[in-house]
């Protein structure tokens, strides 16, 4: 998962920052723990069926010469499997690139970005389009903005650029109700995201005439 390059960005922050229409929030962290297992859930929700594959390369010799030894060797390729696509969703919290997400910042949000601000006062932070958001979910506790799956780049082919793109770690921000700093800044951030059509249009009242 790329971030938006931070070199650059600090002007269009302080633009946004002196905005009177931008949403401001109070600092949040986002918890790793949290990261870790929203993601991993996201993840095996969808590939679960993925560690069939090495399980079924592994007890296919099986057919010809019988042996309950495949049956294990398949149990342990699959293990493997789960260990080192998970262990790929747990470095996210270590890696350079990706560690200014776990850092403690305020968000402000306009229009045209949701700024991830470190210091609002000297524009320290990070911009993140909307573009670059795919989808938002509205849990019982904030949102969970989560990122589009990238682009490969066009000097991966292959079979390369097609682990890219399967195995690709999901990247998400999360926004809690309580870092809202009135009620108020919560209902313009919701309808925001109904605009930019990441969360479904409110029906519209029925007429009881």
């Amino acid at each position: 998962m790329q971030l938006p390059n931070q070199r650059g960005s600090y002007r269009q922050q302080q633009q946004s920052a002196g905005s009177p229409l931008a949403i401001r929030t109070k600092k949040h962290q986002l918890d790793t723990n949290m990261y870790t297992r929203v993601a991993m859930a996201h993840v095996w929700r969808k590939e679960w069926w993925y560690a069939l594959i090495p399980f079924v390369l592994g007890v296919l010799p099986a057919a010809i010469w019988p042996s309950w030894w495949w049956l294990a060797a398949g149990l342990v390729l699959a293990l493997l499997f789960v260990l080192l696509r998970s262990s790929q969703i747990t470095a996210v919290t270590q890696v350079e690139q990706t560690k200014p997400l776990f850092e403690r910042m305020s968000y402000v949000i306009d229009q045209r970005q949701i700024g991830l601000m470190q210091n609002e006062k000297e524009g320290r932070g990070m911009g993140v389009n909307w573009d670059m958001i795919g989808k938002v979910k509205r849990e019982p506790d904030g949102y969970v903005l989560w990122f589009r799956t990238q682009e490969v780049p066009a000097e991966i082919t292959g079979w390369r650029a097609w682990v890219a793109r399967t195995f690709e770690t999901p990247m998400f921000l999360h926004i809690p109700f309580k870092i809202f700093n009135s009620p108020n800044d919560q209902k313009l951030f919701e309808s925001l995201l109904r605009r930019k059509n990441l969360l479904p249009a409110l029906d519209a009242p029925a007429d009881t005439k």
